[in-house]
């Protein structure tokens, strides 16, 4: 029987702000047994880009990275907020370690080739070093990760953050019995951005491929349920996409 590992993505639209960062933390502390966080940070490496003069680019809920950009999402990404983050979970007494893909090579990718879009500095994962994160997880750590990644040649690339988590759940659901949950600060996958409290309970892939023609999902939650569909594809046990502050509870939108 395998042991249950508990997988938490978080936005950056949570971990800019202290209150809702306190809150998501303060239950993802509350989850017991093996666990691991994956953080975002977009809005503060938007932020930090427009002081610097620098624009940010998005296209379909995904940012272009040129070599300028490349520099600030690796400050805001694998510096600021992921040690903020680790800081702040030793502080509740986690024993986090922050990692981005280059450490352990924790997540080998390849450059996005040019195609319709040029992404620029963007990584397309290749593979995950589950031994190495096994072998954290096993040792009691619980693994704080980044979405910069690299190429194994010296490069360091950004890569989506929900890809990242479930490229991870994949490749542990090998050995875990997985639940991936994905927070933000909505309640669920809403069939009216207006209303929270229309929230899709519970939604199968062909229900995400007509909600998308139809509009109902798009930007960033386009690629957020990609991900979360290629997860369970892959053997993730369950997949979960909900509010900070409903972690842990039965709220949200369940990926069947």
């Amino acid at each position: 029987m395998k042991m249950p590992l508990n997988i938490v993505k978080v936005g950056g639209a949570v971990v800019e702000n202290d209150e809702s960062l306190n809150t998501l933390l303060a239950a993802f502390c509350s989850i017991e047994g093996n666990k691991m966080l994956v953080t975002g940070g977009g809005k503060i490496a938007t932020q930090m880009a427009k002081d610097l003069g620098i624009e940010s680019v998005m296209i379909e809920g995904r940012r272009i990275t040129d070599e300028p950009m490349l520099k600030i999402v690796t400050m805001v990404y694998a510096g600021y907020v992921n040690k903020n983050v680790v800081a702040e979970l030793q502080a509740k007494g986690v024993n986090a370690i922050g990692l981005c893909g280059a450490d352990m090579n924790i997540i080998s990718c390849v450059k996005r080739p040019i195609g319709r879009i040029d992404y620029g500095y963007v990584g397309d994962v290749k593979s995950v070093n589950a031994t190495a994160l096994k072998t954290l997880v096993d040792a009691g750590a619980v693994p704080v990760l980044c979405p910069i990644t690299h190429d194994g040649l010296g490069q360091l690339l950004n890569t989506n953050a929900d890809t990242i988590a479930s490229s991870i759940a994949a490749a542990m659901a090998v050995d875990y019995d997985v639940t991936l949950t994905y927070c933000f600060e909505k309640n669920g996958v809403l069939l009216d951005p207006d209303d929270p409290k229309s929230v899709i309970r519970e939604m199968r892939k062909e229900d995400f491929e007509r909600y998308r023609d139809e509009e109902i999902v798009s930007g960033g939650m386009i690629p957020k349920l990609e991900n979360a569909f290629n997860a369970i594809d892959a053997g993730v046990n369950k997949v979960v996409i909900t509010n900070a502050q409903n972690l842990g509870t039965d709220s949200g939108t369940e990926c069947i």
